[in-house]
């Protein structure tokens, strides 16, 4: 039954194979339960409903691109279709509609009145419907069947430097899993473009699947001598990844789980997921549109963002000491900003307040480690970093965002690596890009090309006409 249920997936494993690698045997899934065939009874509709919106709206004007916007990254000019996320200025992410908080009420959780768990948002991203736990429960199996990391992956990463950086590392494993991509396999065989959609689910979620575990191979490779921890049959995705890590609290299993679904998405413009959008957009396979998005992500003005925060507390701690008032740590916030740098983990590029990730992971701070003292210490700059920015002038939004916390959850686990904690944000970003590569491909979206533009042009277009004779 399990080698029909393979072979119906596509995924090229015997039963016997997946057995001897200790994978679980999951139950054929109802009509209601199997996310594939939930996705593919929505497509035609989605798709009628593009092309009317296109035939009715295709001339109409999304609004007015400055020169400022051209020559400032294209900050806020709409041009790409993304349907898994929207960020408002005012009330944060919503995925497919829903706040945070919302999803915290209405995602199924892996403890009763815990953390949502990533595969009930995983259902939602694709589905635009919040998913029952039945539903939950069987994308969590269908992940586990997807798990297995072929050993070349291994070799690939230990052919690399001991101290290659972690996300250099995650972009290596993805494209040494690449070789199975079903969606190149399809192509090369000429398959028809209204089938696209089918094997580029198969690799999104063969790759969803995989990188709990290749994550945790970079990680025990690189920080723990190289001792591989196997999987649990038992556990869902995200605290299958804390396990597999070497962290069994069940506390850091629930801030895995909690971590991962909050990182998981934020609307289409920021750089990994728009990298992972115009990489696909070429039909380039998932694994080849992630691995770039990843790459973005790595940069220190993106992903790698968290990892500033933390130097900055513990440079901070280092001068004022692990316990320091709210007006020394008002002064160093001062001093910060009168040296020409910034204050990390503050302001946004679209949020006008509160970044709802932060407040979320402030809540889950306050109910399990309300005593730690760099929570604590965070807690400090909250009241007090707003203030200063603020009377600065020059700040549209003073508030923190995700960064300003994340990193003080792990370190309280003893997820103390800060080179490692951007691969755990891409592994949760995967949950986002590959959702709405899958839909970019269903909805026959083209290949992205915008137009670009000398100075010349512009000095010209905008110069002052010659004085009449």
């Amino acid at each position: 039954m399990l080698a029909q249920a393979v072979a119906k997936l596509g995924l090229g494993v015997s039963a016997q194979a997946l057995s001897a690698l200790g994978c679980s045997v999951r139950r054929l899934s109802t009509a209601e339960t199997d996310l594939k065939t939930v996705l593919s009874e929505m497509i035609p509709a989605e798709q009628e409903r593009l092309k009317k919106l296109k035939k009715a709206h295709g001339a109409k004007s999304l609004g007015e691109v400055t020169v400022d916007m051209a020559i400032g990254g294209m900050r806020g000019i709409p041009g790409m279709l993304w349907e898994t996320s929207l960020l408002d200025p005012e009330e944060g992410i919503r995925f497919r509609g829903h706040s945070i908080p919302e999803l915290q009420a209405k995602l199924p959780t892996a403890v009763e009145g815990g953390e949502p768990i990533p595969e009930g948002l995983l259902w939602l991203l694709l589905t635009g419907k919040v998913p029952t736990k039945e539903q939950a429960a069987a994308v969590t199996e269908e992940l586990r069947e997807r798990s297995h990391v072929p050993p070349h992956v291994l070799k690939v990463l230990n052919a690399l430097p001991e101290d290659a950086h972690p996300m250099s590392q995650l972009s290596v494993g993805v494209m040494a899993l690449q070789s199975g991509s079903h969606f190149a396999a399809a192509y090369n065989r000429g398959t028809h473009k209204t089938k696209y959609w089918e094997t580029v689910y198969e690799d999104s979620m063969d790759l969803v699947a995989k990188l709990p575990r290749l994550a945790a191979m970079i990680y025990r490779r690189t920080y723990k001598g190289g001792e591989q921890i196997q999987p649990s049959h038992s556990l869902d995705w995200a605290g299958n990844l804390a396990h597999m890590m070497g962290y069994e609290d069940p506390g850091c299993l629930e801030m895995m789980r909690m971590y991962q679904t909050i990182h998981s998405d934020h609307e289409g413009g920021n750089v990994s997921a728009h990298t992972t959008h115009l990489v696909g957009s070429a039909l380039s396979d998932p694994y080849l549109s992630y691995a770039a998005g990843m790459n973005g992500l790595a940069g220190p003005l993106h992903g790698l963002a968290n990892q500033e925060v933390l130097r900055w507390l513990k440079d901070l701690t280092a001068k004022l000491g692990p316990h320091p008032d709210k007006e020394a740590v008002r002064k160093y916030v001062q001093d910060t900003l009168a040296s020409g740098k910034v204050v990390p983990g503050y302001g946004h590029a679209v949020l006008r307040k509160t970044d709802p990730r932060y407040t979320c992971q402030r809540e889950f701070a306050q109910k399990y480690m309300p005593d730690y003292p760099l929570f604590k210490l965070v807690s400090d700059l909250y009241e007090v970093v707003p203030e200063v920015l603020g009377k600065t002038g020059k700040i549209k939004n003073p508030w923190p965002n995700v960064d300003a916390h994340s990193g003080v959850l792990l370190q309280y686990y003893g997820i103390t690596e800060e080179n490692f904690y951007t691969v755990l944000f891409g592994v949760s970003r995967a949950l986002g890009v590959l959702s709405q590569g899958i839909w970019s491909r269903a909805l026959g979206l083209p290949i992205e090309r915008p137009k670009s533009l000398t100075m010349d042009v512009l000095e010209k277009k905008f110069a002052a006409p010659p004085p009449s004779s």
